[in-house]
């Protein structure tokens, strides 16, 4: 039976929790993710863990956060005078905002704290620094 290498294009489901047994994410019920294995369309634990099964191969994998979505950064912590922020956005802890760089690109960021003067913006991903478990199931290796 095929083995799934890099550079195949596969179907997998997945249900990722934390440590905590707290689901964060899942495609029971929906269609399978597909990707090409090896190409950083996935976080490179997701990868690794999918080498060598074959199709209607089920495990479960521990991804730790170095090779998921890195470390907590506190360079990635930043404190915005409120007077910056456009008169249309009522800053409030927990919305997200996506900021615009100098070359066009952009940066998600969550409002973590505020007061009269500055607004605290973290712009680490949401599962910087978890250990993530992954259930797999491998559905097809695409043709």
């Amino acid at each position: 039976m095929a083995q799934v290498k890099s550079g195949d294009k596969v179907k997998v489901h997945y249900t990722g929790k934390l440590e905590s047994g707290d689901q964060f994410d899942s495609s029971v019920g929906r269609e399978p993710l597909e990707f090409q294995v090896g190409s950083g369309q996935v976080i490179k634990g997701f990868d690794e863990g999918l080498m060598e099964m074959s199709v209607g191969d089920k495990k479960s994998i521990t991804i730790e956060p170095d090779d998921a979505y890195g470390q907590r950064r506190e360079d990635f912590i930043m404190d915005v005078p409120i007077k910056e922020f456009p008169e249309n956005i009522k800053p409030e802890v927990g919305q997200e905002l996506e900021l615009k760089q100098p070359d066009g690109s952009s940066v998600a960021v969550k409002i973590v704290d505020l007061n009269e003067e500055h607004v605290r913006l973290d712009a680490n991903h949401p599962l910087a620094g978890e250990v993530l478990i992954f259930e797999l199931e491998l559905v097809e290796i695409v043709a």
